[in-house]
């Protein structure tokens, strides 16, 4: 047994199949071409509408809580810091809460993309998927969820936010059938942005600012009553002075009693400073508000730890990052569905976000109560030291020094009040704390040109698509094509070459002149038949003894041109003075009676049936040296008496009267006709005919023919395409139009 080593495909062998194959090459190509022109002709046209918006550094313009105590404006200029924020600001862009206040406010849920458009396999899912409540009549589109996903799957799916790298640009693409639409959905998106980021931050420092008012109106009444008790005290008695003023034109009263006094004061003025800025702080963390939170980070209140300013910091880089998880999260559920398997790792990555958001609350509160009950001892302490002093200075100057005490209390209250409202006005928190860091660059505008369908992009995609498809279509088809094709597969099934190879032909047809059905005699000079004298020398040159008397022509199965063959061989073979028989040993359906252009006459099946004494060869008209024995009536039997020896006796006997013997036989496959006579045969031709031939098929046939090693067997490749390459590789040259000329009889 012979053991077949398969060697891999050369560039060579690629091109040979897509030589053979182009057919599907091309069909695949035009499929696609056609199939993308009918595209760009019946799709809707998309318009896409383009704006720019800059983030600008926080603190860039406005003021906020940071100046309450006169603090200086500044942001955190990081790259990272920047990178954040320009990212946050983009996946709220791409948020739900916008989009469905844009689609809202442009009516576009009867825009042509929003309305309702029968899809097959939306359809077909909905028949098995469970039905989910349907939307109340009538109602807004936030409180429709059905109406709501589908608006927002539409609107998510034309929009397009890109931060521009290395900048602090945002670009935003929309797409739509109408450039008005497209453009309107730009500029409403980005001014629904800077309206967002402003309600965030009014709503971040609106509690803190509220607590700090009720703070001032205390303090205001507590000035008033120490007002109202300076002029009572001015009145009633006299004030100890030393008769001096200072350079404000105060009048001035010291002994130690009051300097310690002094100290005092302005201590506690400190203390209680710091007491309300802390209770500020302590009161927005007892909110648990995480957003309240991050607005402050970049408002950090004077007096605040360092701690402290860093944790608010720590809560809005956490939100942040919390904002992209979710708009990554949606994304991925929009894109993949449900049953993505990272959907799982992305919701435990946003858990573990809001526990550390969660944790860091926690801590805030806890470190600003903490401060908050610092401030309240510290000024606790400074209002008992105050105290002390002032009761000291009671005693030594009663209700002079009472009344310098007072007076110089109800000033610094009166002043710290009026510090704290001016600062509380300027920073605006009473009028909207701060405005927008969002500036649009390039609003959007209606585009002249549609987006898509990109005629020259889809086509030339369809062209390289369409030949990488066929290319892969033609490999595929091919190796799962059976047959026989080409000499190569037949060099590689047989493992030896075949004796000749037949170009495919178009065959003449005559009704008034057979010989016209002869391709030997209609056209001498075609390929075929020049191929054919070709098989006929290298047939008397393939054995050394002597050249072979009697040639079985046969196939596997019926319609590779067996007889066809058989005949045109004949005819060459009594061109050459050769007396040549043919018999028509296909007693089941000859044709060479059909060929020939004769008439039912009795043939082989008669004479070896006994029924003809003699056999009734007939000469060929018009053919010298050529006769042929037709098949006859139809036997009963035709495998029996093909194996007699009357059959055997008669060959013995033409072997003798004629140069060669040629047997046009029947099928190898479907009966067993042809076997039984090839052992009565010098050699025996297997014709194979491209496309047609299954390699199983004629490697049994083959095999059945070969008798072991002991017979000759040629193979003959028949109906070759003359434009495939390996016709004229085997031939071993290429088309030139060389032919007999009845004009010219020169030999070249």
């Amino acid at each position: 047994m012979d053991i077949q080593i398969e060697k891999d495909p050369t560039l060579r062998d690629l091109v040979r199949i897509y030589q053979r194959r182009r057919s599907v090459v091309y069909g695949i190509m035009t499929t696609i071409g056609v199939l993308t022109i009918i595209y760009c002709l019946v799709c809707t046209r998309r318009y896409e509408a383009t704006g720019l918006i800059q983030v600008q550094k926080q603190g860039m313009d406005g003021m906020g809580l940071e100046d309450l105590m006169g603090g200086a404006s500044g942001g955190d200029s990081s790259p990272l810091s920047a990178n954040i924020e320009i990212q946050t600001q983009a996946n709220i862009l791409q948020s739900d809460t916008l989009a469905l206040r844009t689609i809202e406010q442009l009516g576009l849920e009867q825009n042509q993309d929003f309305r309702p458009h029968w899809n097959p396999l939306g359809w077909a899912f909905e028949l098995v998927s469970p039905k989910g409540v349907g939307d109340p009549s009538g109602v807004k589109l936030e409180d429709a969820p059905v109406r709501r996903s589908k608006a927002l799957k539409v609107f998510s799916k034309n929009l397009k936010v890109k931060p521009v790298t290395g900048t602090r640009i945002i670009e935003i693409d929309y797409l739509n059938p109408d450039p008005k639409v497209a453009a309107a959905v730009i500029n409403t998106l980005t001014r629904n942005l800077s309206d967002y980021a402003y309600e965030t931050r009014f709503q971040a420092t609106n509690k803190a600012s509220q607590w700090l008012g009720d703070q001032l109106g205390d303090l205001r009444k507590d000035s008033e009553d120490l007002q109202a008790k300076v002029v009572n005290l001015q009145r009633e008695s006299g004030v100890y002075s030393l008769g001096t003023t200072d350079s404000t034109g105060r009048e001035q009263a010291y002994s130690g009693v009051l300097d310690r006094l002094q100290q005092a004061t302005t201590a506690l003025t400190t203390a209680t400073q710091n007491r309300i800025l802390k209770g500020a702080i302590s009161k927005a963390a007892e909110t648990g508000d995480a957003e309240m939170l991050s607005g402050l980070a970049g408002n950090a209140l004077p007096g605040a730890s360092a701690g402290a300013a860093t944790a608010l910091s720590l809560v809005q880089s956490l939100r942040q990052q919390q904002a992209a998880e979710q708009a990554t999260l949606k994304e991925a559920e929009v894109k993949y569905g449900p049953a993505y398997p990272k959907l799982s790792e992305m919701r435990g990555n946003l858990a573990g976000i809001q526990h550390s958001i969660d944790q860091e609350i926690g801590r805030i509160r806890g470190r600003a109560a903490s401060d908050f009950q610092i401030a309240t001892a510290t000024e606790a302490s400074a209002r008992k030291a105050y105290e002390n002093a002032k009761r000291e200075a009671d005693i030594l100057n009663n209700k002079a020094i009472e009344y310098v005490i007072v007076r110089q209390e109800a000033e610094q209250s009166r002043g710290l009040y009026e510090d704290l409202l001016k600062r509380l006005k300027e920073a605006g928190v009473l009028e909207g704390l701060k405005s927008s860091n969002i500036t649009l660059i390039d609003p959007g505008r209606a585009p002249a040109k549609p987006k898509t369908p990109n005629v020259p992009l889809y086509m030339m995609t369809a062209l390289v698509g369409g030949w990488v498809l066929g290319c892969c279509g033609a490999f595929l088809v091919d190796n799962l094509d059976n047959k026989v094709i080409s000499v190569d597969d037949l060099e590689d099934l047989f493992k030896l070459s075949p004796l000749g190879v037949l170009p495919k032909m178009e065959l003449p047809v005559s009704q008034t002149d057979p010989s016209k059905r002869i391709l030997a005699l209609a056209d001498p000079g075609s390929n075929y038949v020049e191929a054919l004298r070709s098989i006929k020398t290298a047939l008397l040159l393939s054995q050394t003894e002597a050249p072979p008397k009697t040639i079985l022509v046969t196939s596997s199965i019926a319609g590779e041109g067996k007889s066809f063959c058989s005949l045109n061989l004949a005819i060459i073979l009594a061109q050459g003075g050769r007396r040549t028989l043919i018999i028509d040993t296909d007693l089941r359906r000859g044709t060479l009676r059909q060929r020939l252009g004769i008439s039912h006459r009795p043939g082989l099946s008669d004479l070896l049936a006994g029924q003809q004494a003699t056999p009734p060869i007939l000469a060929v008209p018009g053919i010298d040296n050529l006769h042929v024995l037709l098949a006859g009536a139809t036997p009963p039997n035709p495998t029996d008496l093909l194996e007699s020896e009357s059959m055997k006796n008669w060959l013995h006997k033409f072997r003798h009267e004629y140069d060669f013997v040629v047997l046009d036989s029947a099928p190898v496959l479907p009966v067993t006709d042809s076997v039984a006579l090839n052992t009565l045969t010098d050699s025996t031709l297997l014709i194979v005919r491209s496309r047609v031939s299954e390699r199983p098929q004629a490697q049994r046939s083959y095999q059945l023919l070969r008798r072991d090693g002991q017979h000759y067997v040629g193979l003959i490749l028949n109906g070759m395409d003359v434009s495939d390459s390996s016709y004229y590789g085997y031939h071993g040259y290429r088309r030139h139009g060389y032919r007999y000329s009845e004009e010219d009889n020169r030999v070249d």
